[in-house]
């Protein structure tokens, strides 16, 4: 394979052609990739080289490293993706995982802003989910995610949800979500949802937009939640 006679650096080189294998499933969840010293041969770059993409490549999650083992195409299981995704902590810092029970799913056509959001055509299909999620037998969020029917086929039909959306579409589609864009903001919980989470209608409320991006760099999935706050934080890090 020949890389590129530009003024990109070597290794982003190196980067975007394994990246590119991942899009095209070259390589599997949870399947090792060759060695350094095979890829750079491959490649016909130094082993250096090659190393520095891979370290990219972990950094953002992409692959991941086991001990004495060597490099892996990185999995979304249920624990992983809702300890990396799901942002609701206690006050100390603990992480939590939260139940989830599904309240609704249908198809319908998509609004203007989620075409947007989605890059799909206007009034294109798409399944909304309706989830209530708690935390240690409390409902906390309220949540609308917006899938587009032509990524997730069916989706509507699965006769049961796990917990982290993001395994089911990494297993049964092969999208694989490597970041997610948030946006918060506080509010008033809808009417319709304040008693779901046993809030008084018009109750401050934290809201979240996200939008759920697959390796390939495509927005698969928006979703609004609104958080009951006064017993936990919201949490971030940042590396």
């Amino acid at each position: 394979m020949t890389l590129s006679t530009s003024f990109q650096p070597l290794y982003k080189q190196v980067y975007d052609q394994l990246t590119q294998r991942l899009v095209n499933g070259h390589w599997k969840p949870a399947e090792a990739l060759p060695s350094e010293m095979a890829l750079a041969a491959e490649l016909g770059v130094s082993q250096g080289t090659v190393r520095k993409a891979l370290n990219q490549m972990v950094a953002e999650n992409l692959l991941e490293r086991q001990q004495g083992k060597g490099t892996y195409v990185a999995e979304h299981t249920q624990e992983s993706s809702l300890f990396r995704f799901f942002r609701l902590r206690e006050p100390d810092g603990q992480s939590l995982i939260p139940d989830t029970q599904v309240l609704s799913s249908a198809r319908r056509a998509a609004t203007k802003t989620e075409s947007i959001k989605l890059n799909i055509k206007g009034k294109s299909q798409v399944v909304q989910l309706l989830r209530l999620r708690s935390l240690q037998g409390e409902p906390v969020i309220m949540e609308k995610v917006v899938l587009p029917l032509s990524v997730f086929p069916n989706i509507d039909k699965e006769l049961e949800m796990p917990n982290s959306l993001y395994t089911l579409y990494q297993d049964k589609y092969g999208i694989s979500i490597v970041s997610v864009r948030d946006e918060l903001r506080a509010t008033e919980i809808p009417d319709e949802y304040a008693d779901k989470l046993n809030l008084a209608v018009g109750s401050p409320v934290m809201m979240v937009e996200r939008q759920s991006i697959n390796i390939d760099g495509r927005v698969v999935e928006c979703s609004e939640a609104y958080y009951a706050t006064n017993k936990y934080v919201y949490a971030t890090e940042h590396r």
